[in-house]
């Protein structure tokens, strides 16, 4: 049996580097709120309503482990892509089936819909869930491309 030709590696398009800093930012934005949620932080988690504070503490241990798995996965996820590592595609897809998960559990099966806002939460999740989705797809498409190791 022959070895496969080894895969040249591209160099680094530009935008690779505007995507990844700019996904790093954003994903830690989602790593502070967590952080913060999770230590109880009085100074921000002040601006929640007892309704809604009673709701994040009220999450059962395995949507806390799959938000986190979400959270840092994204992070994780967009370090990976500035390190060009193909291991950004699999991290991004695990990241966002977490999101997906922690979704269901605050839109279907609880009352998290109403609790947390109504349409304007809903939306914002919505952007989050395309951008995760969109970053998915760019790191895919970068390592098709050759420019992931």
């Amino acid at each position: 049996m022959s070895n496969p030709a080894p895969v040249e590696l591209r160099s680094a398009p530009w935008h690779l580097w505007l995507v990844g800093v700019l996904a790093v930012l954003w994903n830690s934005v989602g790593a502070l709120d967590y952080v913060m949620t999770q230590t109880r932080n009085a100074s921000y988690m002040s601006s929640f309503t007892p309704e809604q504070l009673e709701y994040f503490y009220g999450f059962p241990a395995w949507l806390v482990a799959a938000w986190a798995v979400s959270v840092w996965g994204g992070v994780l996820g967009s370090v990976l892509l500035l390190l060009r590592r193909r291991w950004a595609v699999t991290v991004f897809g695990v990241s966002l089936a977490t999101m997906v998960i922690t979704y269901i559990h605050n839109y279907l099966l609880t009352d998290g819909f109403r609790i947390m806002g109504g349409a304007g939460a809903m939306a914002f999740s919505t952007v989050i869930f395309v951008i995760g989705v969109a970053l998915l797809l760019y790191a895919r498409r970068v390592a098709r491309l050759g420019v992931l190791r």
